[in-house]
């Protein structure tokens, strides 16, 4: 069975850029260019954003498993400051993406938009409003020293369709170079682990819709580190996003021609279709030391691998996701998971392991590292196809 369907029409070439500066309009952008597959077995709708962390394709509602992977898997192939296939990564993840997004609570719960930001004829007819209008420009450098960097803008909700009066609410602007770790693939699927002060982290999983690539969604864990408690769940962002065009540094609004719609109240994933055996298709891993001083890895290859899962710690949302954050054997695994059709899914995994409780070897990490002993983080970006039920 194919894991993509061929629909020439939705396929978006890539944009080559030039001049990385995320602050400047003025970026000048050189004519797309024919895309370059990574596989001449995909057809053309090949997601250029199959998450290139860690994947593992499985045939059964699990997410992808990456713990039982010994390190040197995850570390041997890497080499310092060496980052290939960034500028096909870079040209799929640039652009306008423009959509919704929503916060939810660590039970899954949605989060009403501050009183103070909603219209008041939303208040006067008791409308409940939980998503945000949002805009994300995004630039990736395609130079020899990789970099990316995106706005997300909120937009204050209208009344109707009133594009031209739209309103930033908020915009927070982010550069890759300040993230503790940035796993890519090819595809534009990428893992990003934000530090944000205060024992804080912010775990990022972008992944790249297999049938659709002008279609993605982008998952945040918001994480804290309670005083002997180790690493929790704080809260969870979901962000559903179309490509709108090359990147013009937010300047323009789809406004009603945005074809993404709110989502924070919709249908939540039924987590029973989740239980049973799931089979890897496409697994990739990346490996990250706390001394790395190269945040940037490719997502690279391993082995695919069966796992059998269960409805224990999952977090279920909207549009087809799942979350689940827990320790398992010592470690802290943040997973994101998106169910597709035909029993397919796509599952994103961070692990974090306590100090001390690994060791890297020289030349193991992908950074240029001082010390044999570190804090180490592990990505998994899996494509999973479901094979039986437990």
């Amino acid at each position: 069975m194919s894991l993509l369907s061929p629909s020439p029409t939705s396929l978006r070439p890539p944009t080559n850029h030039q001049n990385f500066n995320p602050s400047s309009s003025s970026t000048t952008l050189i004519p797309p260019k024919p895309p370059n597959f990574l596989s001449p077995n995909l057809n053309k709708r090949l997601s250029p954003r199959l998450p290139s962390i860690s994947t593992s394709t499985t045939s059964s509602p699990t997410t992808t498993t990456t713990s039982t992977i010994p390190q040197e898997t995850l570390l041997k192939d890497s080499t310092p400051h060496s980052h290939p296939n960034w500028t096909e990564f870079a040209e799929r993840a640039s652009g306008e993406w423009d959509g919704f997004g929503a916060d939810f609570t660590a039970e899954g719960a949605p989060l009403e938009l501050p009183e103070n930001v909603v219209p008041e004829a939303f208040r006067e007819w008791e409308v409940r409003v939980f998503d945000w209008q949002t805009q994300c420009p995004t630039l990736a450098s395609e130079s020899e020293a990789p970099d990316l960097s995106y706005k997300l803008i909120r937009l204050l909700p209208t009344v109707g369709c009133e594009a031209d009066a739209a309103t930033r609410h908020s915009m927070d602007e982010r550069t890759a170079r300040t993230a503790s770790a940035f796993a890519y693939a090819p595809n534009g699927c990428y893992a990003a682990v934000w530090p944000m002060g205060k024992g804080g982290l912010e775990v990022e999983h972008c992944f790249v819709d297999p049938g659709n690539v002008e279609a993605r969604v982008r998952v945040v864990m918001v994480v804290k580190e309670g005083e002997g408690e180790g690493l929790r769940l704080e809260g969870i962002r979901v962000f559903s996003e179309q490509w709108y065009g090359p990147w013009r540094n937010g300047e323009q609004l789809g406004g009603c021609a945005v074809r993404e719609s709110g989502f924070a109240e919709g249908p939540k994933l039924d987590v029973s279709k989740l239980v049973g055996v799931w089979e890897g298709r496409s697994v990739r891993l990346a490996g990250f030391c706390s001394e790395c001083k190269d945040a940037f890895h490719e997502l690279v290859e391993a082995k695919p691998q069966k796992k059998v899962r269960d409805q224990d710690g999952v977090v279920a949302l909207p549009k087809n996701i799942w979350c689940s954050f827990k320790e398992e054997d010592g470690e802290t695994c943040g997973e994101v998971g998106w169910l597709l059709d035909n029993g397919q899914a796509m599952t994103s995994r961070c692990v974090f392991l306590k100090d001390g409780k690994l060791k890297a070897r020289d030349g193991d990490c992908r950074g240029n590292c001082s010390s044999n002993r570190h804090t180490i983080i592990t990505c998994n970006l899996s494509m999973l196809q479901h094979c039986k039920t437990a």
